[in-house]
């Protein structure tokens, strides 16, 4: 029972990573008038914050084994009570300093979970072998997908009950109920026997290819983080298909969980780096043909989702696999290390946000409201070229890779 609790774990953290960059720029703006410069300033100033925090909380995860309970606890305690603050915010005075506060509270809730769970692969898998660890990140990383999907259509769904006024308050208690459960029924993975590893160093992670597979996971998050925050305005102003975000956001996320077992079992046959030059493509061929969509084109963006999301799916599986073997090869502590690696993936995310929001500001692009040609030109320029060169310079540092950097 230890994986399948390891997945319901993943699952509560996965509605605070990329679910919280599709909605928080649309509630922000629509409902608390916040603007979308305004918005990329917060999420990268926050950054500043990770770049200290991270790394200490892996170094709190490894100075203290004995303590995973408490910190899987902390990390579920933050996350059921900054849902509820973020998304009940309204427009007034101190909005901003209130939502900043929710936002801090919730990403180091996330940044302890993420780094705990990942941090501690070799405790969790069956043996901490590469197989093994490829087989905990299948389970690991189905549970983070079911996440994801769930926190990213909850907002459309709950809409349609409790009105769009009240959906995003609605969202903030559904996603702390997610935490609570979650949280309680995954406690016993926290009780296994620790495996320990050598101190970690920053200089180790100049050895092997460690230092190489984070440059991969930063540049190589940039693309899926710039279309999860501009994908509600792409669909909605620049599409114009009304109604069907959900839809296509489920689409997207099934395709990438329904990839996740394909991947998992091709890790087994072939090297990581293998399947990422045969995956990536997908995505950049995905990217390339959003640039051509025009309004009501919903079965080729259908298809765009599937192919983008499939491409997902390995990512999700093979590039955290790859660190852990890297890291359970070397005999490193990992929780650490993890906390390098998490700060990697939400400074993209981050960095995504600083890039694109000012700049489709600045165009004029106004969500929910009559746009200029400029604008919306702008806004498929980000949503699609943009991405497709940042995967094809993490495309090159894949293929940058040792060929023999992990054995199936």
């Amino acid at each position: 029972m230890v994986y399948p609790r390891v997945s319901l774990y993943a699952l509560m953290l996965a509605s605070a990573g990329i679910p919280l960059y599709i909605h928080l720029p649309h509630f922000a703006s629509s409902e608390l008038g916040v603007g979308l410069g305004a918005i990329a300033t917060i999420l990268i100033a926050i950054r500043f914050v990770d770049l200290v925090q991270d790394p200490l909380i892996g170094w709190a995860i490894d100075r203290w084994p004995q303590a995973q309970s408490l910190f899987a606890g902390l990390a579920a305690g933050g996350l059921v009570v900054g849902f509820p603050l973020l998304f009940s915010l309204n427009e007034g005075p101190y909005v901003l300093a209130k939502m900043v506060a929710a936002l801090v509270l919730l990403f180091s809730a996330y940044s302890m979970g993420m780094i705990l769970l990942y941090g501690c692969s070799a405790t969790l898998a069956s043996e901490p072998t590469p197989r093994a660890l490829m087989t905990l990140a299948g389970f690991r990383e189905a549970g983070m997908l079911v996440g994801v999907v769930l926190a990213a259509i909850a907002p459309l769904i709950l809409a349609k009950f409790t009105g769009t006024s009240n959906a995003y308050p609605a969202f903030g208690w559904f996603l702390a109920a997610i935490a609570l459960v979650c949280a309680w029924v995954a406690r016993p993975i926290w009780n296994r026997p620790i495996i320990p590893g050598k101190r970690f160093s920053v200089a180790s992670l100049r050895k092997g290819t460690t230092l190489h597979l984070l440059l991969v996971a930063l540049v190589n998050s940039l693309p899926v983080a710039i279309t999860s925050t501009l994908f509600l305005f792409f669909v909605e102003d620049r599409l114009e298909l009304d109604g069907m975000a959900g839809l296509l956001l489920l689409l997207f996320f099934l395709s990438a969980g329904v990839s996740v077992p394909f991947w998992a079992k091709l890790s087994q046959h072939f090297s990581p780096r293998t399947i990422l030059l045969i995956a990536m493509p997908l995505a950049i061929f995905g990217f390339a043909g959003a640039a051509f969509l025009v309004p009501g084109q919903a079965i080729p963006f259908a298809l765009i989702c599937v192919a983008s999301g499939a491409a997902l799916g390995a990512d999700m599986v093979i590039l955290p696999a790859m660190f852990s073997v890297a890291l359970a090869q070397a005999q490193s502590e990992a929780s650490l290390a993890f906390g390098i690696w998490s700060f990697a993936g939400k400074l993209g995310l981050a960095l995504a946000a600083l890039l694109v929001l000012p700049i489709l500001e600045g165009s004029g692009f106004k969500p929910t409201a009559q746009n200029s040609d400029a604008a919306l030109s702008m806004l498929s320029t980000l949503y699609a070229i943009v991405p497709c060169l940042l995967k094809l310079c993490a495309l090159a540092l894949v293929f940058a890779l040792p060929s023999k950097d992990i054995t199936p």
